[in-house]
């Protein structure tokens, strides 16, 4: 199968700095007829595809990044050439935090505007909402945030991470250098939460306390979302003195949990943190002075020092203001429209069944570094990262995993 590759110097084509590899392909040579057999939003000028994100309620405060970075890389493609030729349209709706409500738009999008397909959703619950929906009527969702696993559909690429490679290797790292025996797990209260503790449980009491009998879950909360009171779970924190607070708080409630725990004196100077859900884009509601020296583990930090990521910084604070910065999922987020570009022109058609089959092997050296679509999961070989929050709201990246970590959605003994 032929592979597609976006090298360095057609990666800084993404902001507009070179001739992207596969950008100027003329519709003339692929008529509407032959290259949309399905009915799909597509003419002999355009194609449109959908956004869904929560652009309000407790998860805009997170949504809101990958909806810009999406539109970022559509604009970039557009005065590329477009896809086939044809420039792209957008229609945005608004899942509102709301996952009926993001059940409704999906449908929407595929049923009456026949999107090519559509980037969005942000929590676990989300995308479990709306993927019978993508599976029913065969379209294409391109999901971009970290998550539990335990899923694989040809109707979704999946650009974050799975959990083997965010916190099975997260758990490994702090167990290494922090030196982390205790564990206190503490999440929203949703999908992604609960079952990604689980399987940090099941890590820590299976795995790790084979190396070292005194490893142990000395806690494990739940909170609703938009929650914002957590004294009396700071309270049981310090009573019990974990090792390592192992958290995956989202969306608004961030703000305050974080702020909670500075006010009362828990820093990362006596508990440590590892965090598998707080980004740039919460700490910039959050205030870096209030997360200092916290730690995170993500595949993507905006500090990354490599010249594509320069070049996709630049872009994105020039669309979208010096003030605003880019975290883990939002990069996750760019990368969609990109690797739905060059499925499309690879299979030559937006038909979905084309597309599928063509998304194994397709490569970016992206921001965050290189990465490839898994040949049969349709998720991403990409690197593990820690980083330690600073004050200024960024993070000073202190590992990164030596290879590429192979996805693996349904790791054994973890399900």
């Amino acid at each position: 199968m032929k592979i597609i590759k976006t090298t360095k110097k057609q990666l800084l084509a993404l902001c507009g700095m070179a001739t992207f590899a596969f950008g100027s392909l003329s519709a003339a040579e692929y008529p509407t007829a032959e290259v949309n057999t399905t009915g799909l939003a597509v003419t002999d000028d355009t194609v449109t595809v959908g956004q869904l994100h929560s652009i309000t309620g407790t998860m805009a405060i997170s949504e809101t990044g990958s909806v810009e970075a999406e539109r970022l890389a559509i604009k970039q493609i557009n005065e590329m050439g477009g896809v086939l030729g044809r420039q792209i349209e957008i229609i945005q709706e608004d899942g509102a935090s709301d996952w009926p409500t993001f059940a409704e738009k999906a449908r929407k999008l595929i049923i009456n505007d026949k999107v090519a397909a559509v980037f969005g959703c942000w929590t676990s619950a989300s995308r479990k909402a709306v993927l019978p929906i993508f599976e029913r009527h065969n379209n294409m969702l391109y999901y971009p945030t970290f998550y539990e696993g335990l899923e694989a559909s040809k109707n979704v690429v999946y650009t974050g991470q799975e959990a083997t490679q965010q916190i099975i290797w997260g758990l490994d790292w702090a167990y290494e250098e922090l030196g982390a025996r205790t564990f206190y797990l503490i999440g929203s209260d949703y999908i992604w939460p609960r079952t990604s503790m689980k399987i940090a449980r099941t890590h820590i009491e299976q795995v790790l306390k084979k190396k070292d009998p005194s490893c142990e879950v000395v806690g494990e909360e739940y909170y609703a979302l938009g929650h914002t009171n957590f004294r009396s779970l700071i309270n049981k924190v310090r009573l019990r003195k974990p090792d390592l607070m192992f958290t995956a708080v989202v969306g608004g409630s961030n703000v305050a949990w974080y702020r909670q725990l500075r006010s009362a004196g828990v820093t990362a100077k006596n508990y440590p943190m590892l965090t598998i859900s707080t980004t740039e884009d919460e700490l910039l509601g959050i205030g870096g002075e209030n997360a200092e020296g916290f730690y995170a583990s993500m595949k993507y930090f905006q500090s990354l020092d490599n010249p594509e990521n320069e070049a996709f910084v630049k872009e994105f604070k020039e669309m979208w203001g010096e003030d605003s910065v880019i975290g883990d999922v939002t990069q996750a987020a760019y990368l969609g429209p990109w690797i739905w570009k060059a499925a499309v022109e690879k299979a030559g058609s937006f038909d979905i069944d084309k597309i599928h089959l063509a998304h194994p092997g397709i490569e970016l050296d992206a921001p965050e570094g290189y990465v490839r679509v898994h040949d049969t999961n349709q998720h991403l070989w990409s690197k593990a990262k820690i980083g330690r929050i600073l004050k200024n709201g960024q993070f000073e990246v202190v590992a990164v995993s030596d290879e590429l970590i192979e996805p693996d959605p349904f790791p054994e003994g973890y399900q």
